[in-house]
């Protein structure tokens, strides 16, 4: 092979970490294709490629050389992560086993695709979803079925509870990761994993709050309260049990509604209905997938209003991430919602960061943006929106964000904290931050 790859930092890195590569030893303005894929633990390979040219010296530096087609165009240092797309349609990249790394295979072709043909450089790169030094910890404690990650160090460290939505079972890549940046996260199920409820037909509050009570309760958690983050039905519990629970500071919701969604919600001699659809009202775009924004009712209007989480009862601050293509629902609208409430009952209005061209999927950085899936409660194809790379430039500043956000409002000694291992974010034109 006539060329070499090189990673800084070389070897492994952490998924929500950048890579520089660079490739040397090609003939000055030579054009070559650069190819990426991976193979996730079901066997789904996913993947993606880009056109360029080398330099004057015959280097590619994907730092400063633009793509000139493919996967993606213009500088995008990370599009080789970012772009991947599935070999086979609707299938979603995510992370089942935190323990192994993701490893990516880089190639370098002569040429341009279609017509690139002999491989001149390839390396692999491994990314990993366990940082250095960060501990997983089963829990079965009582009736809570979760997956605790400590930092590195003593401890006490400031608390989390990460919360997924309608898909069920144990999701641990986001708390992982977030563990690696100084939280202990506390990663729970609350159905269809081990003996939890196979479906999501009711919600015990009771449940969320002996969660709660096991991480105030646990010595390398510091108290006295946690922080919650959830993304679609699991950002709706977050609101309920910020609203109705004790020992609760900061709640980060992603793309959520603010009424109760899908089953109702119990709690002690309580019962929130969920918010009404109507299943007539989806459409079908031009690629045959489902688009469910305007099935759901007006949670604001008789008898919906039942379904309306009363944010007002909670104590600590609220930060909204908002994905404004959002087509699973209109988190825009439910943000704004929550905003008038909050400060019509005399509290602070909330943090809503809006990031335009963002769809409802919003994951830790480099994952590859999930446009279209089967949605794993109706079993059909489902549109979730997002344009691919303003959803990309989304992920990488609002996992900032929340970091930020929590670092602030858990009371960290060390607020520098949140840069370990990070690049310092500079603002982007296309977000709008705050209401």
């Amino acid at each position: 092979m006539a060329a070499t790859v090189t990673l800084e930092p070389a070897g492994r890195c952490r998924w929500d970490e950048p890579v520089r590569i660079v490739v040397r030893g090609l003939a000055p303005g030579q054009p070559v294709t650069l190819r990426a894929s991976l193979r996730d633990e079901k066997g789904a390979r996913f993947r993606a490629h880009a056109r360029y040219c080398a330099d004057a010296h015959g280097q590619l530096d994907l730092e400063r050389a633009p793509a000139l087609g493919g996967s993606f165009a213009g500088l995008e240092p990370m599009g080789l992560i970012w772009a991947l797309e599935p070999e086979k349609p609707l299938q979603r990249l995510v992370k089942r086993d935190v323990q192994t790394p993701f490893a990516v295979e880089l190639e370098v072709l002569e040429g341009h695709e279609p017509e690139a043909r002999r491989l001149l450089g390839r390396t692999v790169h491994e990314r990993d979803f366990l940082p250095p030094g960060v501990r997983r910890e089963p829990v079965r404690a009582g009736r809570v079925r979760a997956t605790l990650f400590l930092p590195p160090g003593t401890g006490p460290f400031p608390g989390i509870l990460d919360l997924f939505g309608s898909g069920g079972g144990l999701c641990e890549y986001r708390a992982s990761l977030l563990a690696g940046h100084g939280f202990a996260v506390l990663a729970l199920a609350y159905f269809k994993f081990e003996d939890l409820p196979e479906y999501l037909n009711n919600v015990y509050l009771e449940y969320f709050e002996e969660a709660v009570d096991f991480m105030l309760q646990h010595p390398k958690v510091k108290g006295p309260s946690v922080g919650l983050l959830g993304f679609s039905k699991g950002g709706d519990l977050c609101l309920s049990m910020a609203s109705f629970l004790k020992g609760i500071t900061a709640t980060v919701v992603i793309n959520a509604c603010v009424a109760n969604i899908a089953a109702p919600l119990h709690y002690k001699d309580m019962i929130i209905p969920y918010l009404s659809y109507d299943p007539g009202k989806y459409i079908i775009t031009e690629s045959g997938y489902f688009d469910l924004m305007d099935i759901w009712n007006n949670p604001l209007e008789k008898p919906n209003h039942q379904s309306l989480i009363p944010l007002e009862k909670a104590q600590g601050p609220f930060l909204f991430i908002v994905g404004m293509d959002d087509r699973n629902w209109k988190s825009e609208f439910y943000a704004q919602i929550a905003s008038e409430r909050l400060q019509a009952h005399g509290k602070d209005r909330p943090q809503i960061i809006y990031y335009p061209g963002a769809g409802h999927c919003i994951d830790p950085p480099y994952f590859p943006p999930c446009r279209v899936s089967v949605h794993p409660v109706l079993g059909q194809p489902v549109f979730y929106g997002g344009e691919p790379k303003a959803h990309s430039r989304a992920q990488v500043d609002a996992w900032q964000q929340i970091q930020t956000f929590f670092h602030k409002h858990l009371n960290v000694s060390n607020f520098s904290l949140m840069l370990i291992g990070s690049k310092k974010l500079t603002p982007k034109r296309n977000l709008i931050a705050g209401t």
